[in-house]
């Protein structure tokens, strides 16, 4: 899929076999020092987040002339917006269970000091 940044491809560990989402940002479109500062931030704020369950673990950060590779858990259940569009409604217990895994998460972000800046269904 591609994002604001960088597209992000279906790779594979050789060794293990395992499948895994690589995110790659081309270093020029990283216009000033500040972006690229930007990235390696949020790169740092996943690595202290990703012990909470709903949140994708980073698996590794790379880096070549032209390119940063970002190496997460491969999320294969779709986004949470296509869920809602496919189902038409929710419960509401099935939707308080919904908002309760974003809660925990936005909590999980806050107690770090971390500020989600932005909350959507695209995004979960």
């Amino acid at each position: 899929g591609r994002g604001q940044f960088g597209t992000t491809f279906l790779c594979t560990d050789k060794p293990t076999g395992f499948n895994y989402a690589c995110k790659t940002i081309p270093k020029r479109k990283l216009l000033c020092k500040e972006e690229y500062e930007d990235v390696w931030r949020e790169i740092q704020i996943m690595h202290h987040l990703s012990e909470h369950p709903n949140i994708v673990r980073i698996k590794g950060t790379y880096e070549d002339p032209g390119l940063c590779y970002l190496v997460m858990e491969l999320c294969e259940g779709g986004e949470l917006f296509d869920r809602i569009v496919q189902k038409g409604q929710y419960s509401e217990r099935e939707a308080a269970k919904l908002i309760g895994v974003i809660v925990s998460v936005l909590e999980s972000c806050h107690s770090l000091g971390v500020m989600h800046r932005d909350l959507k269904p695209e995004n979960f």
